[in-house]
C-alpha cells in the first residue's frame, strides 16, 4: 500500500529549473515538495561550472530581480567574474562567473532546506496522476504518492537518458547517475508528445598534469559588478582561467576516430546544439580551420579538476586523450573522465501556455531541458516562472507572464511556445528585438516591482531597489539642471578628444559623447563630484552606472520603447477561441495548420509563428473588424 503525502505543488527534479520552481512556489505560500533522485546533486552543474554569458547573464539578472536564487548562489560561489562584451554598447554587456561546483550545490541545498513550506523527497517520479483530466499528484518508484494541485516537471537530461562514448552506450541521466525510465511514458499517455535531443560535455583534466606556464593566463575582474542586486561582494578566492589552441596534429588524430563517433556512424540520430558543437563537429563543419580555441577552467577552489571548454566530444576515450596529448601544454595529460554525449527525451513546448502549463493537462507545468532548451540560465528562468504559476494556480489567481519587451525570460518562453524547437534552444541577444530595453543593468527596474507583488521580494531587496531607483533619478535630475560653460569645460573636452562647446549647455547634454563618463566629468566638475559623494550612498557604483546608461542612450531607449508600445497593441488583441482556422480559406494551408496546432493567445503571437505570413495576419484583422 502506497504512503500518501499531501502538497499544493510537487516539483520533479532538483536541477536549476527545479530548484527555482520549488523555492518560488514555497516562498509564495504553497506547500511544496521537491522530488530528486539524489539530494547530494541538487543544482548540479552537469557541464561547465559557470553561470551567465552572452544573453544568459541577462537572464540571471532577471531571475534575481524577480526574487529568484541563482544570482545570489552564483555570487556566493564565484571564483572568477567577467563582464563580457564591454567593447560594445551596454545592451550587449553580459555578466559571466566561473563557480565552485561543490559549493554551488551546498549553497543551493542550504537555501532549500531552510525555506519554509518546502520539503525535499529523495525518490524517482514514475507517474503523473490525474483526476477528471487535471493533475492530482505524482507516484514514485518506491511507492510514495504525492498528492498535489500542481506538478512541475523539470527532469533535465534524465528522461530515458542514454550516454555515448565512441560505440559504447550506457543508460544514465548524467555520468554515474541512473536515468528516469518511466516518467516519459506516463506523460505521453496524457496526450503530450515527446521527442529526443542530444547534448554533450568535455573531458575533465587533472591540473597537476598540465603545463600551465605554457598557456595564456586569463584573469577575472574585481570591480563592483555581480549577479545579484543584493549580494555582498565575492567572498571566495578569485582564480584565473587559461587558454590554448588545437593544432593540425590534434585534428588528424580526431579525424582518425570519426568512424567510431556516435554522431557520424548513425548511433545518435537526435539533434544537438549547433552553437556549442562538439570538437568533431567543428572539424567536419570547418575543414579549413587549422586550430580551434580551448579554455581551461577551474572547477573549484580546493580541487585539481579542470574543465576544458571547447572540447566537448563523444569520440572514443583513447582518441580524445591521444589528441589532447598533441597539444604541447597537455603532453603529460591525466584525465578524470572523457567527454561524452547524452540523448534524452523532451516535450514539444508548443503544447504549453505562456504560463508553462500544459494545454492538455491543467495543473501540469514543464520547465528547463524538458522543453527543448539548454543552459542552466534558461532552465532557471523557466523554473522560476513555472514555480510562480504553479503557486498562483493553487491560489486560484491569474497566471503571471512576461512580454518580450519586459524580459529575456519573456522572449525565451514566447519563442518556445510559439515557434517550438528543432534543436536545443539557447538564448542569444539577437533573439530579443528590444534588447536596448532588456539590459543587464536595469533588470531590477523592469522586474522587481513584480517580485514585490508576488511576495518574492525580501524587505532588503525592496529597500535597496527603491533607494537605488531614487538615486538614479537624483543623478539624472542633477545633470538635467546643472549648467556648464565653454570657458570651464573646453580645455578638458579638447584633452579627452571631443569637440569644444560653442555655447553653454546642461551637463545632461554632454553625457551623450562617447569620450565622456560621469566619472571623468565628476573629476573635472567639483560640484558634481561633491554631489555624488554626499548624495549617492546606496549601491553607489551601480546607481551611477545605471544613470549614465539611461542618459547616454536615452534617445535609443525612447525610440525602442515607442516601437514596443506600438507592437503591444497587437498583443492586446486576444484571438484564442475566436476562430476555426481550418474553415478560413483565405489563410494559407500552412497558416491554418500552424494556427490550429498552436492556438495563439494574441494576434501578435500569431504573427510570430513560423509559416504565418503578414497577409495571413491581415486576413485575421479583417475578420476581427479592425
Amino acid at each position: 500500500m502506497d504512503t500518501v503525502f499531501h502538497y499544493d505543488v510537487v516539483v520533479i527534479g532538483a536541477g536549476h529549473a527545479g530548484c527555482e520552481a520549488a523555492s518560488a512556489a514555497a516562498r509564495m505560500g504553497a506547500k511544496t515538495c521537491l522530488v530528486t533522485m539524489d539530494m547530494n546533486k541538487i543544482a548540479q552543474m552537469s557541464c561547465n561550472p559557470a553561470v551567465g554569458g552572452i544573453a544568459k547573464g541577462q537572464i540571471v539578472r532577471e531571475i534575481d530581480a524577480l526574487g529568484g536564487q541563482m544570482g545570489e548562489v552564483t555570487d556566493a560561489t564565484a571564483i572568477q567574474f567577467r563582464m563580457l562584451n564591454r567593447s560594445k554598447g551596454p545592451a550587449m554587456w553580459s555578466p559571466r562567473a566561473q563557480c565552485d561546483r561543490a559549493r554551488f550545490i551546498t549553497e543551493w541545498r542550504l537555501r532549500l532546506e531552510n525555506t519554509p513550506n518546502l520539503n525535499i523527497w529523495q525518490d524517482e517520479a514514475t507517474e503523473i496522476l490525474t483526476e477528471n483530466g487535471e493533475v492530482c499528484g505524482v507516484r514514485t518508484i518506491w511507492g510514495a504518492t504525492l498528492m498535489a494541485r500542481a506538478v512541475v516537471v523539470t527532469a533535465g537530461t534524465f528522461l530515458r537518458g542514454l550516454m555515448h562514448i565512441g560505440r559504447k552506450q550506457v543508460s544514465g541521466g548524467r555520468c554515474a547517475e541512473p536515468a528516469a525510465a518511466f516518467l516519459t511514458e506516463s506523460i505521453n499517455r496524457l496526450g503530450i508528445r515527446s521527442a529526443r535531443m542530444k547534448t554533450g560535455t568535455p573531458v575533465r583534466i587533472d591540473k597537476r598534469s598540465v603545463h600551465l606556464d605554457e598557456m595564456e593566463l586569463q584573469p577575472g575582474e574585481t570591480d563592483f559588478h555581480r549577479f545579484s542586486y543584493i549580494s555582498p561582494m565575492r567572498r571566495l578566492p578569485q582564480l584565473p582561467c587559461w587558454t590554448t589552441n588545437t593544432n593540425a596534429a590534434v585534428h588528424e588524430m580526431l579525424r582518425s576516430g570519426l568512424a567510431d563517433s556516435p554522431l557520424y556512424n548513425g548511433q545518435i540520430k537526435s539533434i544537438g546544439p549547433r552553437y556549442c558543437p562538439s570538437i568533431e563537429t567543428k572539424l567536419v563543419t570547418f575543414p579549413d580551420r587549422d586550430h580551434h580555441p580551448l579554455f581551461l577552467e577551474p572547477e573549484g577552489v580546493e580541487t585539481n579538476e579542470l574543465y576544458l571548454n571547447g572540447f566537448s566530444s563523444s569520440l572514443p576515450m583513447n582518441v580524445q586523450i591521444e589528441a589532447l596529448k598533441r597539444i604541447p601544454c597537455f603532453r603529460d595529460i591525466v584525465v578524470y573522465r572523457p567527454g561524452y554525449a547524452i540523448e534524452y527525451d523532451f516535450f514539444d513546448p508548443t503544447q504549453l501556455h505562456h504560463s508553462l502549463e500544459a494545454k492538455a493537462v491543467p495543473g501540469l507545468f514543464f520547465a528547463g531541458q524538458v522543453n527543448g532548451t539548454t543552459g542552466y540560465e534558461e532552465a532557471g528562468g523557466q523554473g522560476l516562472m513555472a514555480g510562480i504559476n504553479a503557486a498562483l494556480k493553487c491560489s486560484g489567481s491569474e497566471p503571471f507572464t512576461l512580454h518580450r519587451d519586459e524580459a529575456y525570460i519573456g522572449v525565451l518562453i514566447d519563442d518556445l511556445v510559439t515557434k517550438g524547437v528543432d534543436e536545443p534552444y539557447r538564448m542569444f541577444t539577437s533573439r530579443a528585438e528590444y534588447r536596448i530595453l532588456l539590459r543587464q543593468d536595469n533588470a531590477d527596474v523592469r522586474l522587481t516591482p513584480y517580485a514585490e507583488k508576488l511576495g518574492l521580494a525580501t524587505t532588503e531587496r525592496s529597500q535597496r531597489f527603491h533607494a537605488k531607483s531614487e538615486e538614479i533619478d537624483r543623478i539624472i535630475d542633477f545633470c538635467k539642471n546643472y549648467s556648464v560653460k565653454p570657458n570651464d569645460m573646453n580645455s578638458f573636452l579638447q584633452r579627452v578628444g571631443t569637440t569644444p562647446l560653442q555655447r553653454g549647455c546642461k551637463l545632461f547634454d554632454l553625457i551623450n559623447r562617447p569620450q565622456l563618463s560621469l566619472q571623468n566629468l565628476a573629476d573635472e566638475i567639483s560640484d558634481f563630484k561633491s554631489f555624488l559623494i554626499t548624495s549617492i550612498t546606496s549601491d553607489a557604483e551601480e546607481a551611477i552606472e545605471a544613470a549614465e546608461i539611461e542618459m547616454k542612450y536615452h534617445g535609443y531607449i525612447a525610440r525602442e520603447r515607442a516601437l514596443a508600445d506600438k507592437m503591444q497593441r497587437l498583443e492586446n488583441i486576444k484571438i484564442r477561441g475566436h476562430f476555426d482556422y481550418n474553415s478560413i480559406t483565405q489563410l494559407s494551408t500552412e497558416a491554418r495548420q500552424k494556427l490550429t496546432a498552436i492556438d495563439p493567445e494574441t494576434l501578435a503571437q500569431a504573427g510570430r509563428i513560423p509559416g504565418v505570413s503578414p497577409s495571413d495576419i491581415s486576413v485575421l484583422l479583417v475578420l476581427l473588424g479592425r
